[in-house]
């Protein structure tokens, strides 16, 4: 089992987790700025579409800058052949580790057979992995899921992934009927745990943690190595730093978010996409609402600054 960077994280380590269009290459430089966790992710990726005609569209989600490291790339499929091509690539690429999706509910990942669907699936899961890491090579393969799919299986379905020895298993402590709509079960990744001593497979518990102090409580509770945060890190790049920054320095910092966004994505993704980070970056503070409505209409970083500026008189240091 290569376990590369992993074996140097300290314990329990703390990590951020992919998310589509949120923890882009822009959203992550600001992040490694201000607060940077153990370890990144990148947006997941389709390993059909890296082996396709499309690739080039599909490389801006594995656009990453060395600040960021250890960061992995998050691919997922239903093909062996092309996991381990694409493992391939991103081992071409320079990433720290390789991570497969085994957990996204969306309909069109499902229909191909991957994301959650593989929990359905286990002995394609393990034939996934091992692929994975016929093509990583000496770089390490980690897997991301759930719980269970309709239904918690997580003693028969960690155990089925643990017979493919990945380097680690991040476990979201729901099912994938679930959703986000209960609160986690820190109780089945505290058997996630159990199951996986001594198999040299390390546990990732991921699930409502909302800052370092609750991340601490429940890596103790559960002995998972590591805990991966998620929906925390909206409109706080902080969160790893465990600071409350001022209101000032939030708004410089979307701005600079903005900036970070147009520059590096600008001819790729539609700006559209700040606009949740705006909502998330804009609240709690007197005038928050009508700041947000005016963020919304915005085309561009320069019309960011220009309604800070006005509203706010921030700087132009950012």
């Amino acid at each position: 089992m290569q376990r590369g960077f992993w074996n140097k994280l300290p314990r329990p380590f703390f990590c951020l987790a992919p998310m589509a269009n949120v923890t882009d290459a822009a959203f992550r430089r600001v992040i490694a700025k201000y607060g940077k966790p153990d370890v990144l992710w990148s947006e997941f990726v389709s390993a059909d579409g890296l082996q396709s005609a499309g690739r080039e569209k599909l490389l801006i989600d594995f656009l990453y800058d060395k600040s960021e490291r250890p960061i992995v790339a998050q691919i997922f499929g239903a093909r062996p052949e092309t996991i381990e091509q694409s493992s391939a690539l991103i081992v071409e690429l320079g990433f720290s580790g390789i991570d497969i999706n085994m957990g996204c509910p969306d309909r069109a990942v499902e229909r191909q057979g991957a994301g959650a669907a593989l929990i359905k699936n286990p002995a394609l899961a393990k034939e996934i992995i091992a692929a994975a890491k016929q093509g990583a090579g000496d770089v390490p393969v980690s897997v991301k899921t759930r719980t269970g799919y309709n239904t918690n299986i997580v003693e028969e379905w960690i155990d089925n992934l643990l017979e493919a020895r990945p380097a680690a298993i991040t476990l979201h402590a729901r099912t994938r009927k679930q959703m986000s709509k209960v609160p986690a079960d820190w109780d089945s990744v505290r058997r996630a745990v159990e199951i996986a001593r001594g198999s040299g497979t390390l546990i990732v518990g991921n699930g409502s943690v909302g800052s370092p102090k609750e991340a601490r409580v429940r890596a103790a509770e559960s002995g998972c190595d590591g805990v991966m945060f998620g929906s925390a890190i909206f409109g706080n790049p902080w969160l790893f730093a465990n600071r409350t920054p001022k209101l000032h320095e939030r708004l410089t910092v979307m701005v600079e978010h903005a900036r970070a966004f147009e520059e590096l994505l600008g001819e790729h993704k539609n700006f559209s996409i700040m606009r949740k980070h705006f909502g998330a970056y804009a609240r709690g503070f007197d005038g928050a609402a009508e700041l947000r409505e005016k963020l919304m209409r915005t085309e561009n970083a320069d019309e960011v600054e220009s309604i800070v500026l006005k509203d706010h008189k921030i700087s132009r240091s950012c």
